[in-house]
């Protein structure tokens, strides 16, 4: 197949059941993984369906990875309880604290 011109292997292509498209104006693509994202960016994007099958050729001219912090949901309960805040209170003390319950209780607190 080598140096079979781009027309004769869509042709093949085609004739085998294989579809392929290209995804015009994709600006990003984001894996959300434990812990961290990892964010495509500017990826040239293309479907390729075989036998009903779709799968995606991604090609990023960059990418970037993004630590992600995670909070429970019983953390942002008892930092509300404990230091007499509001949710948003409390879930933004807890992300400036990157998660340490004690130490957003305390920043609350110690204003009081």
């Amino acid at each position: 197949m080598m140096g079979m011109n781009p027309r004769q292997m869509k042709k093949l292509m085609r004739q085998l059941g294989i579809k392929m498209e290209e995804l015009n104006g994709v600006k990003e693509v984001v894996l959300r993984l434990e812990g961290k994202e990892i964010v495509l960016k500017e990826p040239a994007v293309t479907v390729m369906v075989v036998q009903g099958e779709k799968t995606y050729q991604v090609i990023p001219k960059s990418e970037e990875v993004r630590e992600v912090l995670e909070i429970p949901e019983e953390d942002i309960q008892l930092v509300m309880e404990q230091a007499g805040v509001d949710r948003e209170t409390a879930l933004k003390a807890l992300k400036e604290t990157k998660g340490d319950i004690a130490e957003a209780i305390l920043r609350l607190t110690e204003g009081a």
